[in-house]
């Protein structure tokens, strides 16, 4: 088994898994809101961005590592972005 990291494809990992993640909240803070076109526009935003964390993950199973932090990131920010008082 192959444990050498890369470590811009580590951090692009973690990265577009945190974006992705985020969109995923967005999505489904969309649909909770029954707002169709931004559920769909998320939707898409998702898929989108989830295709360079898969390819770079399966290709090397390390980097599971990264895209489970960040999942995490991604999660956590957004609810915290979507958590704020209105002005």
């Amino acid at each position: 088994m192959n444990l050498t990291i890369d470590p811009l494809v580590a951090f692009g990992v973690l990265a577009c898994t945190a974006v992705t993640d985020a969109a995923y909240v967005m999505f489904t803070s969309a649909v909770v809101a029954r707002k169709r076109l931004w559920a769909a526009n998320w939707s898409g935003i998702w898929y989108m961005l989830s295709a360079f964390a898969v390819i770079s993950y399966t290709q090397h199973a390390i980097y599971v590592i990264f895209a489970a932090m960040g999942s995490w990131i991604g999660a956590f920010v957004t609810m915290t972005w979507l958590r704020r008082d209105p002005p």
